[in-house]
């Protein structure tokens, strides 16, 4: 019985320690708003950086197939054709 009083007693110890050494009062309001305001920023930067990596992705990707279609190197030039002609 004395030592699980004795554990209770420092578990307690430690935690109102913890605690106290711990936790600092903000003494501020968050604004639901404002944290609404801020998944909103977060979730577009998200979004704007998917879109981006997935524009890139599929330009690099289109580069290298359209190389490997026409068994070209990386140093032909493209040409221009006219319709009229």
């Amino acid at each position: 019985m004395k030592k699980t009083f004795l554990q209770i007693f420092k578990f307690t110890y430690f935690a109102g320690c913890f605690w106290y050494f711990f936790t600092i009062p903000a003494q501020a309001y968050i604004d639901p708003s404002a944290v609404t305001y801020i998944i909103q920023a977060v979730a577009g930067v998200l979004i704007a950086l998917g879109a981006a990596f997935t524009i890139f992705r599929h330009k690099i990707f289109a580069f290298f197939k359209k190389n490997k279609k026409n068994g070209e190197t990386e140093g032909s030039a493209i040409e221009f054709k006219d319709v009229d002609d």
